[in-house]
């Protein structure tokens, strides 16, 4: 985990066969409210992935830090497959029993986030989402910002029966109570989602610190006006804590652009 003001170095990953590269940073922060910080992420190509431990409950960040410890050791090539994320999340969520085995409270995180992915070798490079729990993943493209991502929350299912407004739902007092999560013994169930990884595309893995204190107005004005994923990670971060820092605010911000050669074709 890497506190505001020591953002992770900004990296870029060229995928010359495809024409691409990826530029990405990732900002964390422990907010004005919290004594310590349960958020954790993961920024390495081709893994981009924030866990937050659950609020409230004792060893949340170990719970996060044992997620984004499993995704690491997924092995280093350039793309990622489903597989791979389920059998890390199913070994974090045997390191979170052990954690908790000494506490009364259950323990357990959220996971979000997108991975670098193909179908064979001559298919089309995409980012394949995922999602458990109510931390979010939103595509910036020609001035459009869209959450990809839904909430496993029960003011989301509220939403989805008709009984609750979608701008009313942060507001609501169930607004933090998720209905799925890594953890408490249960096996983890991701959802999914694929995206073409195309030039022009950029990407924000952010934990509910974040959501909760910036409107969707807010988050795509700032990743409109600010050039480079450190740069944006960072205006995001520091836009949230100003805004109330009610809990640990963390962003990851991708970015995919054209390569050197195809931009001088």
């Amino acid at each position: 985990m890497t506190e505001l003001g020591r953002p992770t170095t900004a990296h870029a990953l060229g995928l010359d066969d495809v024409g691409l590269t990826l530029d990405w940073a990732g900002v964390t922060d422990v907010g004005r409210r919290r004594a310590h910080n349960e958020d954790s992420y993961l920024a390495d190509s081709p893994l981009f992935v924030v866990a937050d431990g659950m609020g409230g409950h004792s060893a949340g960040d170990v719970a996060s830090d044992a997620v984004v410890r499993r995704m690491s050791e997924i092995p280093s090539r350039p793309f990622a497959t489903t597989d791979d994320v389920e059998t890390a999340l199913r070994v974090a969520t045997a390191d979170i029993a052990v954690a908790a085995a000494d506490t009364e409270l259950g323990v357990g995180t959220t996971a979000t986030g997108a991975f670098l992915s193909r179908d064979g070798d001559e298919g089309d490079v995409e980012f394949t989402v995922f999602n458990v729990g109510d931390s979010r993943v939103y595509l910036f493209e020609d001035g459009l910002l869209r959450q990809v991502t839904v909430d496993h929350s029960v003011v989301q299912e509220m939403v989805d029966a008709g009984l609750l407004h979608a701008d009313d739902a942060e507001k609501h007092p169930d607004s933090n109570v998720i209905t799925r999560a890594v953890g408490f013994d249960v096996d983890p169930r991701p959802d999914y989602w694929r995206l073409p990884a195309r030039p022009g595309l950029r990407l924000l893995v952010c934990s509910d610190g974040l959501t909760k204190e910036l409107p969707a107005a807010r988050i795509a004005d700032l990743l409109a006006s600010v050039e480079g994923a450190e740069a944006a990670a960072t205006a995001l971060v520091e836009a949230a804590v100003d805004a109330g820092g009610r809990d640990n605010v963390t962003a990851v911000v991708v970015d995919v652009r054209g390569s050197s050669t195809s931009d001088a074709d």
